[in-house]
């Protein structure tokens, strides 16, 4: 221990002697180490986001959304758009539900913008029309208040949930609870806040999905009686029929339907069976629209793996190449001080007293660069979440891992030019200049 810890202090005096060469030598390791730390915090937050997304639809949901004649455009022929469509409605969701034992739940909506006055103050916000299963669907819980209760979902009652940030808008520091709103011409009583969820708007678009923190939530029989029934025939549907009608026009009774399926294995028949009977019901008009989720979330994380394998590879290259450069330096250092090992042979030194010296050498200088390299990652990773908006997860055991593969490297690349040091002969080494 003796004979290892004064070849330690040798070799820190070595360093310390060559300042430069020594920071020269350790570049390599330093943008490795940095390249691995931001690669990993990168693709931990990429899994984050990816769990985080998967927690908003919650597991095997089937997501149906309704299309305007705007965005229904494969009526080509005169045939065809002759052809009749009730729209999505609530009999739809009602019937799958029913006739697809795949599915144990599911839930209709109806999307509108209303305008909102409450507090003196007014402004356009979404009203959602939702049933009983929607917010266990939407995985979103209840922060104060009560959820509605089974007697507002069956009479129209005028009652309310607001999202969060609607309640920090309208209702600072009081308590929302009781109190009424207008939405459009009806007055409605707050009966329940939702909590706060937490999820980028760009998530949410990937995936089709509202934010829900700034929406105001109705029964869909209140939305349906108080607000729109849409499939109640009018005179414009009878136009339509023979398209005289021309513009947009929305005959959906619902905008959205959720289903979740028992299995995620299910999904995808789920999914055809679903699309089946629309279709049938339809008239073979495509005027809806299936996503799922799960399985656009599941793409997503596959090319986030092979982006994480790309970003190891460059960092593992990155190492590789420091790694190298240790060797060379370490090989030109030796040639250097050919004299100064010669002395120390003659003096009594053995082979394995050079071989540490030069080893904890490249092993130090590795661990520093390790040392310098983990901080520039974590600037790197900051700097990259905060310009790029991508999220970024630091953990301590990608730094226990850098500084581990910084230690291999140093103790790999550094074992030749150690050993190579050894061999030389004492009276050759003492004769060279």
């Amino acid at each position: 221990m003796t004979r290892a810890l004064f070849n330690f202090y040798l070799a820190i005096d070595g360093i310390i002697a060559n300042k430069l060469r020594a920071f020269l030598t350790a570049l390599g390791i330093i943008f490795g180490v940095a390249a691995v730390v931001a690669m990993l915090a990168i693709g931990s937050g990429a899994q984050k986001a990816i769990l985080e997304q998967m927690k908003l639809i919650g597991s095997n949901s089937i997501i149906v959304k309704s299309l305007t004649e705007d965005d229904n455009k494969e009526d080509s022929d005169d045939e065809e758009k002759r052809k009749w469509s009730p729209g999505l409605s609530l009999s739809d969701v009602q019937a799958i539900n029913s006739i697809v034992p795949t599915i144990e739940k599911s839930g209709g909506e109806i999307n509108m913008k209303q305008s909102l006055i409450a507090n003196g103050m007014q402004s356009k916000v979404k009203v959602i029309g939702i049933e009983e299963s929607y917010f266990s669907l939407n995985n979103l819980d209840i922060g104060s208040g009560s959820n509605f209760s089974a007697i507002h979902h069956t009479n129209g009652t005028a009652v309310c949930i607001i999202g969060k940030t609607l309640h920090a808008k309208y209702f600072q520091g009081e308590n929302a609870i009781g109190k009424k709103i207008k939405l459009g011409n009806n007055w409605l009583t707050i009966v329940g806040i939702t909590d706060k969820q937490i999820a980028k708007r760009e998530n949410l678009e990937k995936l089709g999905l509202q934010d829900n923190n700034s929406n105001v939530y109705v029964p869909l029989q209140t939305a349906l009686i108080r607000f729109k029934d849409r499939a109640k025939i009018k005179s414009s549907d009878i136009s339509r029929r023979f398209r005289n009608f021309s513009g947009t026009h929305n005959y959906h009774q619902l905008d959205r339907a959720v289903f979740r399926v028992d299995d995620g294995g299910n999904l995808q028949a789920t999914a055809e069976v679903i699309g089946k009977y629309l279709d049938r019901k339809h008239n073979s008009i495509k005027d809806y629209e299936i996503q799922i989720p799960e399985l656009l979330i599941q793409q997503q994380q596959k090319t986030q793996e092979t982006f994480n394998i790309v970003l190891a590879v460059i960092a593992g290259i990155s190492l590789l190449v420091g790694g190298i450069g240790i060797m060379n330096i370490m090989l030109a250092s030796v040639l250097e001080r050919i004299k100064e090992i010669g002395i120390r042979r003659s003096i009594g030194a053995q082979k394995g007293d050079i071989v540490l010296q030069f080893l904890f050498e490249a092993v130090f200088i590795c661990f520093l660069g390790g040392l310098i390299g983990v901080i520039l990652g974590i600037v790197t990773a900051r700097l990259i979440a905060n310009s790029a908006e991508i999220p970024t997860v630091i953990s301590w055991w990608s730094i226990v891992l850098s500084f581990g593969v910084a230690f291999i490297v140093g103790l790999v690349f550094g074992l030749f030019p150690a050993k190579r040091a050894s061999e030389y002969d004492p009276i050759i080494a003492l004769r060279s200049n």
